[in-house]
């Protein structure tokens, strides 16, 4: 469920029309729906509780990085998931508490650790024999107690992209799950840690319930024979990943709701006496999220006809890195009769790759008028590059009427303000002849 419809014949953000939105601001841009975040995140958090599951809800950050994504969703009770400093200054700047924090991630530098060990984060997930070395050396030092969960590979196939794989042994994500009881007693071991978790996460746009399965018994396995050897394990962190639809056909057969999801887990790990960490990040913001694109020119090729727009991979690289799909619109509603012709939506960055979407089929559209990118709330402006030299997009949050730019378009001095001159180079490089 989203919050983007035609009204009156233009596409409105909840009560905000899209086309006002680029008169004040420019093209592109990227825009949220606070109500669609807020009615994602309930949804997914009482599907969990209407089951009796003693649970909390981790958003992970790398979704969508905006403060105000973060701080809406941290209002509605949400923690936070981070994989890097960055991101754990970034929860911390929009209102969500260190105790609130999980530091999942597959390389962390010490300089992160001692900065996560420092404000005291919630939970450290570690994931190799090294970086737990590292972390008791570096707790032991500053006089604390590094709360922990080994993240353990499953060897599961989660059957999604394979470049969002994380679950399987030719992965570089977490620790072997075979190793987990030889790990648990070297934690055991070493002063300033505290094993108190098994963290899993098998990777992301899940469609599929059955990979949560297999990865949850083994994961109740493992807890059951861990408690054997004396280990008191008290929390289970589930990772996220669960799919949302992209595709018009997707959205007649979905990806599992949230409440689908929450009986496996109550199937296999109600009894288990854990407290259940989740972090999902593009169920919540995912399709709570546009970007709009102006039409620049309309190529008609010898082979197809080319919408060139003020987009590029630069902002949007899904479909260039993933070959990931997204829905395209006209802001302006098309009349029922207006003739459908297949389209290559493309940008103007110097790249064949830069390319949205080949052979689509789309009404009629002319230069000048917007197009809607949907569900391009998650892993989009956050995964933005200025790329050609073009300046990083603005992000706009909707509340019912009201809006706000949450990120304003950078600048051509903030960009090249960015760099520096070598000292051994004549700093003004016009009159350097």
């Amino acid at each position: 469920m989203h919050h983007f419809d035609y009204i009156d014949g233009e596409m409105h953000a909840e009560n905000v029309p899209i086309q006002q939105i680029a008169d004040e601001i420019g093209t592109p841009f990227y825009v949220y729906s606070t109500a669609t975040l807020v009615r994602h995140y309930q949804v997914f958090a009482g599907a969990l509780t209407a089951l009796g599951l003693d649970s909390e809800v981790f958003y992970a950050i790398k979704a969508n990085s905006n403060l105000s994504v973060i701080a809406t969703l941290a209002a509605e009770g949400a923690g936070a998931d981070i994989v890097s400093e960055g991101e754990m200054r970034r929860a911390m700047a929009a209102g969500v508490p260190a105790s609130r924090i999980v530091y999942s991630g597959v390389g962390k530098s010490e300089a992160e650790l001692t900065f996560a060990l420092s404000e005291n984060v919630h939970q450290i997930n570690v994931e190799s024999d090294s970086e737990l070395e590292t972390l008791s050396r570096l707790a032991s030092s500053m006089g604390k107690t590094a709360r922990i969960a080994i993240r353990v590979n499953p060897d599961v196939d989660a059957k999604t992209h394979a470049k969002i794989s994380t679950g399987k042994k030719e992965n570089k994500f977490g620790i072997d799950i075979d190793r987990a009881e030889e790990i648990y007693a070297r934690a055991a071991a070493l002063p300033g840690i505290e094993p108190v978790s098994v963290a899993v996460h098998i990777g992301s746009q899940l469609t599929e319930l059955e990979p949560y399965r297999a990865t949850f018994v083994r994961v109740a396995e493992l807890v059951r024979r861990l408690r054997e050897l004396g280990h008191d394990i008290r929390h289970l962190d589930l990772g996220g990943g669960l799919g949302i639809p992209y595709t018009a056909a997707q959205s007649n057969s979905p990806p599992p709701a949230p409440d689908d999801y929450a009986r496996v887990v109550a199937d296999t790990l109600g009894d288990i006496g854990c407290k259940l960490a989740f972090e999902p990040g593009r169920m919540i913001v995912g399709n709570a999220g546009m970007l709009i694109a102006k039409t620049l020119i309309v190529k008609q090729g010898e082979a197809r006809r080319f919408l060139v727009l003020d987009a590029a991979m630069n902002d949007l690289i899904r479909p260039a890195l993933y070959e990931g799909h997204h829905e395209i619109k006209p802001v302006k509603e098309p009349n029922p009769k207006t003739p459908v012709q297949a389209h290559d939506v493309v940008g103007p960055v110097c790249e064949t790759g830069d390319t949205f979407a080949t052979e689509r089929a789309l009404p009629l559209i002319n230069e000048g008028e917007l197009v809607a990118f949907g569900s391009a709330g998650a892993y989009g402006a956050v995964m933005a590059s200025t790329y050609n030299s073009r300046p990083l997009i603005p992000e706009v949050l909707v509340s019912d009427d009201q809006f706000s730019v949450v990120r304003p378009r950078q600048t051509y001095e903030m960009l090249l303000g960015m760099d520096r001159i070598a000292d051994w180079l004549p700093a003004d490089q016009e009159n350097a002849d």
